[in-house]
């Protein structure tokens, strides 16, 4: 862990008993989720961003121990835990990061407490449109495994067994049926969306329409597949430095998307044809 000494904590968020692993120190507080409840393969970009600010990684669902769990393994529940643990612990405004999964339950805490995230960082977000069913996003998980490196299992697997399958599918079920466009037109933070450049499960096309939404976003196509942090851990902590960085000369504004209709999209169009501006 690059020198840092890693804490174990245990704190209580709205009743429950949150386990996080903590390091780092400075005058910034990241918080890191991590995606379908596998913290292991968030390590090394734990560690990088330790070395510039003070980084915790929220151990929810609550994979890496032994029940009783605080939350089910859901998108929606995750995201209301991490609120509730943003509430007590970190004792301020926090740049917020989750993956995969954890990115959409990342935007709901956020969304559900804006004054406790400074920025936030969506790490390969998960699950465009077309891919909201079990039978459409197979062809894209196979096409992006291929690419991954073996050591990610490792790193993974333990957390998923420990978790169990009936746990992971419900997570995988409600990240397909969550609809992150919708909302974040009204994230009032700056919001960084980054990809892997081999990752079919979070498109390019998916990734920029994401970023056009938000009212401050940027995305962002890094080395690597669906688990970049893995491998690219520097480079993805140097990322979330960067979106600290711009969080400090952010001035709030009143999104232009507050509207109940549904946003403006860039969706991918079919292999070969080119991408539609918009609908």
């Amino acid at each position: 862990m690059g020198g840092f000494r890693v804490r174990e904590r245990w704190d209580d968020a709205a009743g429950r008993r949150v386990r996080s692993l903590e390091a780092g120190r400075g005058g910034n507080t990241v918080v890191l989720l991590p995606g379908l409840g596998a913290v292991g393969y968030l390590k090394d970009t734990h560690a990088g961003c330790a070395s510039w600010a003070r980084t915790f990684l929220l151990d929810l669902p609550g994979f890496g121990h032994r029940p009783p769990r605080p939350c089910r393994a859901a998108v929606e529940d995750v995201a209301e835990v991490t609120a509730a643990w943003l509430d007590t612990v970190p004792g301020g405004p926090v740049i917020l990061a989750g993956h995969s999964s954890g990115a959409q339950s990342a935007l709901l805490a956020a969304a559900a407490r804006p004054a406790r995230v400074r920025a936030l960082v969506l790490l390969g977000p998960t699950f465009p449109p077309r891919h909201r069913t079990l039978r459409r996003v197979l062809l894209p998980f196979l096409r992006t495994v291929l690419h991954e490196p073996p050591g990610v299992l490792p790193a993974t697997v333990p957390y998923y067994l420990r978790g169990g399958p009936r746990a992971v599918l419900r997570c995988l079920r409600t990240a397909q049926a969550d609809a992150p466009e919708y909302l974040l037109g009204k994230i009032d933070c700056p919001v960084l969306i980054v990809r892997g450049a081999r990752d079919h499960l979070c498109p390019r096309a998916w990734a920029d329409s994401l970023a056009v939404i938000a009212p401050w976003g940027r995305s962002v196509t890094v080395p690597g597949a669906h688990a970049f942090p893995f491998q690219q851990g520097g480079l993805t902590a140097a990322l979330i430095a960067e979106a600290a960085a711009l969080a400090r000369s952010y001035a709030p504004i009143r999104p232009s998307s507050w509207r109940p209709e549904r946003p403006a999209m860039v969706l991918p169009s079919p292999p070969g044809g080119p991408v539609s501006p918009g609908v």
